[in-house]
C-alpha cells in the first residue's frame, strides 16, 4: 500500500504540473492537487516501514487526505455542473474531474486493502 500511495501522489503531482503549464502558469489554483500529491508521497514514504503501528497510522492519514481531496474536488465538480462550466476554463474543470477520479480510486483501493487486512488479522 505504501508504494501505491507514492504512485498516486506522483500521478497527482504530475497531472497538476501539466495543467498548471497548460493554463499558462497563471492559475495558482491548478497547483492544489500538487499539494495533495506531495502529502500522499510523504505519507507513503513514512508508511514504508516494518513497524505495523506506524504503517497503519501513516496509511490512515493518507486515506484521510485522499478522502478530503475527493470530497472537495467532487463538490466543486458538482457545483460547476449545476452552474454550467462556462464560468471556469474547461482545463480547470478537467483538472478537478481528474483529481476527483484519482482521489476516489485511491480511497476505494485503500478501503479495500484495510478490509482485507482486518479479515487477515481476524483469522
Amino acid at each position: 500500500m505504501a508504494k501505491m500511495t507514492i504512485g498516486f501522489g506522483a500521478v497527482l503531482a504530475l497531472i497538476s504540473s501539466g495543467f498548471f503549464f497548460a493554463l499558462g502558469m497563471t492559475d495558482m489554483a491548478a497547483l492544489h492537487p500538487f499539494g495533495l500529491g506531495v502529502v500522499l508521497i510523504v505519507c507513503g514514504i513514512l508508511a514504508n516501514t516494518e513497524n505495523a503501528k506506524k504503517r497503519m497510522l501513516w496509511m490512515h492519514i493518507a486515506v484521510t487526505v485522499g478522502l478530503i481531496g475527493f470530497l472537495i474536488t467532487a463538490v466543486g465538480v458538482v457545483k460547476q455542473i449545476a452552474k454550467g462550466t462556462t464560468q471556469v476554463s474547461p482545463l480547470a474543470f478537467d483538472e478537478r474531474v481528474a483529481t476527483a477520479l484519482i482521489c476516489g480510486v485511491f480511497v476505494a483501493m485503500c478501503v479495500r486493502s484495510f478490509i482485507a487486512a482486518r479479515r487477515a488479522r481476524a483469522v
